[in-house]
């Protein structure tokens, strides 16, 4: 079976982006591992415990695997991004969390891709798809299958549409062509790296490797999501508006000046920029109430009081009852 083949049948499948990759070991598996030693996973255990060492091939899911299509699907919406969104007393979500839980959405699709192959191929074969949550090497997958370059930021960037997609991974036990790595195309850009309120871009001083890395430790997307506990004081002040996720590092790039927008429903907001007043307003059950379905739900109702806190107090309003 062809790449070409593969990419169509994941077009109709939904997804924007299609490639595939070798079900090899993965050269970035040392990058990765250079950055749990350094302790940028933080707390984020699933990162640096037993299940670490699965990361460095794609096979330890799959034993059987030969291949591994990667896709990407489009969340980019037509609202307007943080760093151009100034109205006074509103939080600010991450794009990715506006609408629903992005895993069953990806999920669903990646089924329906591996019926589709199963179709055209006539023969079973093994599959296992992915998203997010298995213990494997995303992004370096998606480089691998040319879907786009690592940033700076960390994040997979697609040189004609950008940053803001989904990653996910059928596994496969097919010989299928493989694509070429999309070379980097970052170049001598600062954007994101200066545009981090926290610092949380750091230089790796790694010979051959990635240049910079994110220090999860220092990222308002992992302090107001993955941290649990309270927020070092020296970076609480740091957060601003941002109750949830942070968008800047990819609100600045410029790959994302031109970026389209899905019409997927799923994607679009349910709560764009909440309120302050309506926020502070809610209790435990209107909480999971209203934000059921989303990623949001993901900081449990402790989580999002500590960060609602951090939001009012640097907006100047009381913290929550």
């Amino acid at each position: 079976m062809t790449g070409k083949t593969v990419r169509r049948l994941a077009y109709e499948c939904g997804f924007e982006l299609a490639g595939v990759a070798r079900a090899q070991p993965l050269p970035e598996a040392e990058w990765f591992f250079d950055w749990v030693r350094l302790g940028m996973a933080g707390e984020m255990q699933y990162l640096t415990d037993h299940r670490a060492a699965l990361r460095a091939d794609p096979r330890s899911l799959l034993p059987s695997a030969r291949s591994v299509i990667c896709v990407g699907k489009l969340y980019n919406t037509p609202h307007p991004y943080s760093t151009e969104f100034h109205e006074p007393g509103r939080a600010w979500i991450s794009r990715y969390a506006w609408g629903r839980d992005y895993h069953k959405v990806m999920r669903r699709g990646l089924r329906r891709l591996a019926e589709r192959l199963q179709q055209a191929v006539g023969e079973p074969f093994e599959w296992r798809a992915a998203c997010d949550s298995a213990p494997l090497l995303e992004r370096a997958l998606a480089r691998q299958a040319g879907l786009g370059w690592i940033g700076k930021n960390s994040c997979l960037i697609h040189e004609r549409s950008g940053s803001w997609y989904f990653l996910g991974e059928l596994l496969v036990s097919l010989d299928i062509e493989p694509d070429r790595p999309a070379p980097d195309r970052c170049g001598s850009c600062t954007r994101c790296i200066e545009a981090c309120p926290t610092g949380a871009i750091v230089p790796t001083g790694q010979v051959g490797g990635p240049a910079y890395a994110v220090d999860s430790r220092r990222c308002i997307s992992y302090l107001t999501i993955e941290l649990r506990g309270p927020m070092p004081s020296s970076l609480k002040a740091e957060l601003g508006f941002h109750l949830f996720g942070c968008d800047i590092c990819q609100d600045v790039c410029p790959w994302n000046r031109r970026a389209p927008a899905t019409g997927e429903p799923a994607f679009q907001p349910r709560h764009f920029a909440p309120p302050l007043d309506w926020l502070q307003a809610l209790d435990a059950e209107d909480f999971r109430r209203s934000f059921a379905g989303t990623p949001v739900l993901r900081t449990g109702w402790e989580g999002f009081r500590r960060n609602l806190g951090a939001v009012l107090e640097a907006a100047g309003r009381p913290s929550p009852r």
